[in-house]
């Protein structure tokens, strides 16, 4: 493609950013090239290498030290023979080898390594970057393997090598490093949004070809670079990219925040510091939007939640602490320019307060995040933002996070476009279950939960929250990368963004189980309702009340209906759940079945290193058994996160704290008096107390204490052309509408007819009323 089209190209990609997320600014026409990949070379020598630091000041010093003692070992055992570079990696060593040239790099550009600038270094780098172009990546060759190697592993390793040792990379070399990576990454990679080339894996290619673009002064290149990130900007309404409701989507039907969506996360903030003061700058306005509307919602303490980590939650251990870290040093990067730096910087601030280990791991691991978060620390005029409270309901991606003060919750379904689990690589072989309904909840003191081991050790099949068919499942069940997606579509609720009513229509991973769960999130609690439990696996049903990676023994009052453990919370199970037709008999009581101070075992083999490790865990298991092929079998439990004994003793001497006003597989529904909060899940239309809902939806009503009411509707499904609402109480005028409310009757009844709820992607709408006689 000649000059004249890639600049419409650029024009073409401008205008798309422009609309939907900033601009691409300044006109390159006020620089000249060589002045504009001067800047280029110079800013992403600072931004890869991190030297943001004083490298004469602790840990600096000590960490640059060892940079440098690692490169001379390098440098001093490279061997140019027919197959690798080093005799300790395999031949091809894909990742391995460039990995080691672009160590040399760093330590080649970074003061205080003890070989900054070391000519013999550098020149190294330059050839083992040739040698390696040669044997493994040539122009012409056959790209075997995983793709992900050819088009951004290795090129992106390489040319950031080349970059950063400049001048010993001869003109030669340079081309011929240009015309692989040409090869393996053509420009029509970057032609179409779809395939490998969306979300996360498009920054990923964008930054690549940027890099291409500063090794030979191409204006061109770096044109298509930036223009191709627009795709990544636009909201989505199914597939891999971003959301509205804040969801992140990648592998199709996976939600991935904490793995893809973090290296998209760096690679953006990466550019964006790069391209500062350059033509090709950009002022990205909606992935300011993201940090907080997708990513912080699952950060708690700076560590962010498994259910947003797909298959990266089997490697590991303290996997989630590493991923909060990541994406805390982006979002401290992309502070530096955002008109959010105050806000976000006490965001990470009070993180790193709560998560005294962040420091000192970066410290091991990324020097530049190390010294960001330091000076952020040292500010005595940055505060240590608290932990927020509210509810995010991502339905498109169904996920719930749920926070109040001195605990948190997130719940993990899947959904006929949200997968069960991802397996793939051989990783994540057994989390079969992690969408059926998987609630996690931290209270204080026990922000590592789910790090330490949990996923190595815990029991598959009895992952807390969920409702499982105990059949046998063989590792790595089912299609790999996430084709795991059941056909019910009822999956989300509605929330105020305080409280929340969510729901899922459970369709058991490899088996005929079917059931009908809502969680309802309250001030101190989840109250949780199971109904239409049904199977024919021959084998026992279970739901899994907690799986607590503790060692302290539980205690159980059966005969009160409650148990305890001792700094985590407590468990009340409530009678008086109402049974499917045709038996509508009262439940009087549940068996709760426990294990007391189990432990489990497990040898884990990191297949990078060999190595094997054995760790045992000890657990406090709660379960209810339904039995073998139930029919229509359900449970009624509250979950007290951070509660005492005496605590949870009083709530369950307290049976009218919460009516159970519903819990079949029609409706589920719960009445708080304390918080004046009713809130319902229709899974078919019908009435619920003083409700009517002429079709399934979730609906949430709080009344306040000066005479308003707030009525939430959601359609799950996301196919409701039309919805009426029904409240059986004296309503005197509409105080607060919506678009979407499309009529609407007041006095003795209140009455709501929504339309074109099917275009709201399951997002809730909330209706504010006055309450009262006409």
């Amino acid at each position: 493609m000649g000059g004249p089209s890639r600049r419409l190209l650029l024009q073409v990609g401008a205008a798309a950013v422009a609309g939907l997320a900033g601009a691409l600014v300044p006109a390159r026409a006020a620089h000249t090239p060589d002045r504009s990949f001067i800047a280029l070379r110079r800013q992403w020598r600072e931004v890869s290498a991190g030297a943001v630091f004083d490298p004469r000041v602790e840990p600096y010093r000590t960490r640059l030290g060892r940079l440098g003692a690692a490169a001379g070992r390098f440098r001093e055992t490279m061997a140019f023979a027919a197959g690798g570079l080093w005799a300790d990696l395999p031949f091809p060593s894909f990742m391995g080898t460039p990995q080691r040239l672009r160590t040399m790099a760093q330590a080649y550009v970074l003061p205080g390594t003890g070989v900054t600038g070391d000519s013999r270094l550098g020149a190294a780098v330059a050839q083992g970057i040739d040698h390696y172009r040669r044997t493994v990546y040539p122009a012409g060759g056959d790209a075997s393997g995983n793709w992900w190697h050819w088009q951004i592993g290795v090129p992106r390793s390489l040319l950031d090598a080349a970059l950063l040792v400049g001048g010993h990379v001869t003109e030669q070399q340079s081309r011929d490093l240009r015309d692989s990576v040409d090869h393996y990454v053509p420009e029509s990679l970057l032609g179409r949004y779809g395939g490998n080339s969306t979300a996360a894996n498009r920054v990923d290619l964008c930054l690549v070809m940027l890099l291409r673009a500063i090794l030979r002064a191409d204006p061109e290149k770096a044109d298509l670079a930036v223009s191709a990130l627009a795709p990544v900007f636009r909201y989505v309404e199914e597939g891999d990219g971003f959301y509205r409701d804040g969801s992140f989507i990648q592998h199709s039907t996976i939600p991935y925040q904490g793995a893809y969506g973090a290296t998209l996360l760096a690679g953006l903030a990466t550019l964006f510091a790069v391209l500062r003061g350059t033509p090709w700058a950009t002022t990205d306005n909606t992935i300011h939007d993201l940090v907080e509307r997708s990513f912080t919602p699952f950060i708690h303490d700076g560590v962010c939640m498994d259910l947003v980590r797909g298959r990266g939650i089997s490697r590991d251990p303290f996997g989630d602490h590493k991923a909060g870290r990541e994406i805390a040093a982006s979002i401290l990067l992309l502070a530096e320019s955002a008109p959010e730096r105050a806000r976000w910087q006490a965001v990470v601030k009070g993180w790193a307060h709560r998560n005294k280990p962040m420091l000192a791991k970066a410290e091991r691991t990324d020097l530049a995040f190390h010294a960001r978060l330091s000076r952020v620390l040292n500010d005595p005029a940055i505060p240590a933002a608290t932990e927020p409270t509210g509810h995010h309901l991502m339905p498109m991606s169904a996920r719930a996070v749920h926070r109040r003060p001195g605990w948190c919750a997130a719940l993990s379904m899947a959904s006929d476009r949200v997968g069960h689990y991802e397996h793939g690589n051989g990783e994540n072989l057994r989390g079969w279950h992690t969408g059926s309904g998987m609630l996690y909840w931290w209270a204080g003191g026990h922000a590592d939960q789910y790090s330490d081991s949990f996923w190595h050790t815990v029991d598959p099949y009895r992952l807390p929250g969920t409702t499982v068919s105990t059949r046998p499942l063989p590792d790595g069940a089912g299609p790999g990368w996430g084709d795991t997606c059941p056909p019910a579509r009822w999956v989300g609720g509605a929330t105020d963004g305080v409280y929340a009513g969510v729901g899922q229509h459970l369709n058991g991973f490899e088996s005929t189980l079917e059931a009908f769960k809502s969680w309802f999130f309250l001030d101190d609690a989840v109250l949780c309702l199971g109904a239409g439990i049904t199977a024919a696996d021959d084998v026992p049903v279970e739901t899994i009340v907690d799986n607590r990676r503790t060692t302290t023994p539980p205690v159980v009052n059966a005969a009160e209906g409650w148990a305890h453990l001792a700094g985590h919370g407590g468990y009340v199970f409530l009678p008086g759940t109402e049974a499917d037709p045709p038996a509508p008999a009262l439940r009087t009581g549940q068996t709760v079945h426990q294990l007391r101070g189990g432990t489990r075992l497990h040898t884990r083999h990191d297949r990078r290193t060999s190595a094997t490790t054995r760790v045992t865990r000890g657990y406090a298991t709660f379960w209810l058994d339904h039995g073998t092929n139930p029919a229509s079998a359900g449970y009624a439990y509250l979950l007290m996160p951070g509660a005492t004994q005496a605590e949870t003793r009083a709530r369950a001497a307290l049976p009218a704290w919460a009516r159970i006003l519903a819990n079949t597989s029609a409706q589920q529904a719960v009445h708080v008096p304390s918080l004046a909060l009713t809130a319902a899940n229709f899974w078919l239309a019908g009435t619920v107390g003083d409700l009517t809902a002429s079709a399934p939806c979730a609906v949430l009503l709080r009344q306040s204490g000066t005479g308003t009411a707030a009525l939430t509707v959601a359609d799950p499904r996301r196919d409701l052309t039309t919805l009426t609402v029904t409240w059986r109480r004296p309503v005197s005028g509409l105080i607060h509408g919506h678009p979407l409310l499309a009529a609407h009757t007041t006095g003795p009844d209140l009455t709501l007819t929504f339309r074109d709820l099917d275009t709201h992607a399951g997002a809730s709408i909330t209706v504010t009323v006055q309450t009262g006689v006409v």
